[in-house]
């Protein structure tokens, strides 16, 4: 209408409360998808995806066992999940290295979080970056099967 007052909005109070209710496992994952925002290519999202990959720390050969191996993945995942003291640690590898980075994505995300934040942390990023609509569907149904893995070892 014309001549009526802009609505005024408290922006201190909605940041602060905005702030408030993000979890540790939200903001990893809100960094992951700024880092993703800049890259308009996919596949220049791929090779960030497998940079991360190659960044990770491999896991030894000697904890790579039967036990630790991801069921539902194309490639060979190792996983290896649960809490130390008051802390979830994840750690994992893969024989792919897209598969790896993605498995990195998610180390990202949950190791060291408070055990009890682990178990209600949601994995919402690969939606947001797009991952979802562009793996394929092996690909996507290991990342699904990376993160049951994950959600079964936070007990």
């Amino acid at each position: 209408m014309e001549g009526s007052e802009p609505l005024a909005v408290d922006t201190a109070t909605f940041h602060t409360r905005t702030f408030h209710t993000m979890t540790e496992a939200d903001r990893r994952q809100q960094e992951i998808v700024d880092e993703f925002a800049f890259l308009d290519d996919w596949m220049l999202r791929f090779q960030q995806v497998i940079e991360h990959g190659e960044a990770m720390d491999p896991l030894p050969e000697a904890d790579k066992t039967d036990d630790r191996i991801v069921r539902g993945c194309q490639s060979r995942v190792w996983l290896d999940a649960g809490p130390e003291g008051d802390m979830f640690r994840v750690r994992a590898d893969s024989d792919s290295q897209l598969v790896r980075g993605l498995a990195s994505l998610l180390v990202r995300v949950y190791d060291g979080l408070p055990a009890g934040e682990a178990t209600e942390a949601t994995v919402w990023f690969p939606e947001k970056i797009g991952l979802s609509e562009h793996l394929s569907p092996n690909r996507a149904n290991g990342l699904d099967a990376m993160q049951r893995a994950i959600r079964a070892a936070t007990g």
